[in-house]
């Protein structure tokens, strides 16, 4: 009996989850970004002043740096369990949300002037972009890739 190759597994949506396997390299780009991700959580609620160059916490800035922290935590599990339970589909979703959050972000440092962060983000963004494509097997923009085969 012939046994099918991992490549016509991961083409065929009916194969069990179980069964088909993340290429090595997105797993790792999602464990290094949700790492990042997590020590930006992690920064914003030991030490919030490092998001302001030193200058001292007010209230409003406390306030977003609690927001940084929820919203960083929360992607950083996500990530991680969404590779963990194997959910192709989406985790692919979710990178390409963490890549335009970068975008986002990217622009908003052009606007400031902040030109060191931008090759980072920029950087962050592409491969995680990247990870999704592949994840999806075609690119991102294509409709198709967000619908249920």
């Amino acid at each position: 009996m012939i046994k099918p190759s991992a490549q016509s597994q991961e083409n065929d949506f009916k194969a069990p989850q179980s069964v088909v396997r993340f290429p090595l390299w997105v797993s790792v780009v999602v464990i290094l970004g949700a790492l990042l991700i997590l020590a930006g959580a992690v920064i914003s609620k030991v030490d919030p002043t490092l998001l302001t160059n030193g200058s001292p916490m007010t209230e409003a800035a406390r306030v977003y740096a609690d927001y940084l922290f929820a919203r960083n935590l929360a992607l950083a599990v996500m990530l991680f369990f969404l590779l963990a339970i194997r959910a192709r589909r989406m985790l692919a979703g979710f990178m390409v949300l963490v890549a335009f959050i970068q975008l986002v972000d990217s622009v908003d440092d052009l606007a400031r002037g902040a030109w060191l962060l931008i090759p980072g983000l920029l950087v962050f963004a592409i491969v995680f972009l990247l990870g999704a494509w592949r994840l999806f097997g075609q690119a991102v923009w294509h409709l198709d890739a967000w619908r249920e085969p």
